[in-house]
């Protein structure tokens, strides 16, 4: 991930973020006022919830990535083609500039 002018990456922020997330969800139900069946459902909610979120992270880094690699294969390509054809090109200007064998003048030994 890219870093920023202070020095402090993405990665770090998005870790920050998603540490005091989770700390601020466990002190609220710690001081909340419902029972602990209560809490529990709520805790299991909000884990499945998070799970699916991931999920859906997931699979969106996934299909991010598949796009990249194809766009990379078809740049690669492209730009492969391109490099072929003027070494191509400058092969055969070569071969037109250089004089044959016969045309050549002979020079002593």
């Amino acid at each position: 991930m890219g870093n920023n002018s202070s020095g402090t990456s993405a990665g770090s922020v998005l870790v920050a973020f998603l540490s005091g997330m989770a700390l601020g969800a466990v002190t609220a139900f710690l001081l909340a006022p419902q029972t602990g069946r209560e809490s529990r459902e709520t805790i299991s909610r909000m884990a499945r919830r998070a799970s699916d979120d991931l999920r859906d992270l997931s699979d969106k880094a996934t299909d991010t990535w598949d796009e990249v690699v194809t766009k990379g294969r078809e740049f690669l390509d492209e730009a492969g083609g391109i490099v072929k054809d003027a070494v191509d090109a400058g092969r055969e200007a070569m071969h037109q500039d250089r004089p044959s064998s016969t045309e050549r003048p002979n020079l002593p030994s």
